[in-house]
């Protein structure tokens, strides 16, 4: 089976690339709209399944794998900073408090049309940062094209004060899921996954287990 990654996120590749086994990127045709009338669970799972049924739908013998993560500061629903002014601000809010950082996973078989999701949350508390601390990072230029506008496998991490929850998800793709949904099919997975949670080696992962997860 084919696996083709509906999303041209570095992060979601650099994730998929720890199964050890082969896949396409493609760019997704889809237009991503916030619906008011969706939870913040259910419109990272509606993201996830639009960016997978995009591709999906142009084949007939592929594994599509779609993702999409957002933030919920309580009800509200962060996603990518706009503009380095909405990155300040979204940072700001977070400040001091905790929130939780959402990643829908889409999988759909192209040849079956069958499609599963998973939900992953990853619950967060923020250092309360000052107005310094805040624009010494935004300097560092990592908040741009991250929802919640850091980057926790990066030097976004320095802002948290806990979290507990799936790593790799948080970063934006959990892959215990993934491996599970192609040992069920079959597929002869090389990575030892539980291997890889236990030693906590990918980025800013180990600089975290002193938080509660």
């Amino acid at each position: 089976m084919r696996i083709i990654l509906a999303s041209t996120s570095p992060r979601r590749r650099d994730i998929i690339s720890l199964l050890g086994l082969p896949f396409e990127v493609r760019d997704p045709d889809f237009q991503e709209t916030t619906r008011e009338d969706f939870t913040p669970e259910a419109e990272a799972l509606e993201l996830a399944l639009g960016k997978a049924r995009s591709i999906a739908r142009g084949e007939t013998d592929a594994l599509v794998v779609g993702g999409d993560t957002l933030i919920a500061l309580d009800h509200e629903k962060i996603g990518k900073p706009a503009d380095p002014d909405d990155a300040v601000s979204i940072l700001r809010r977070l400040s001091g408090r905790t929130h939780r950082i959402l990643t829908g996973v889409a999988l759909i078989d192209s040849a079956t049309g069958r499609e599963d999701t998973y939900l992953e949350r990853v619950e967060v508390r923020m250092r309360r940062s000052t107005e310094a601390e805040i624009a010494d990072y935004l300097a560092r230029g990592e908040s741009m094209d991250k929802a919640g506008a850091y980057s926790i496998q990066g030097e976004g991490h320095r802002l948290i004060e806990s979290m507990r929850g799936d790593y790799l998800a948080a970063v934006g793709m959990p892959l215990r899921p993934i491996a599970l949904y192609l040992q069920k099919r079959g597929a002869e997975v090389p990575a030892d996954v539980d291997a890889l949670y236990r030693d906590r080696s990918l980025w800013t992962w180990r600089e975290l287990v002193s938080c509660p997860t």
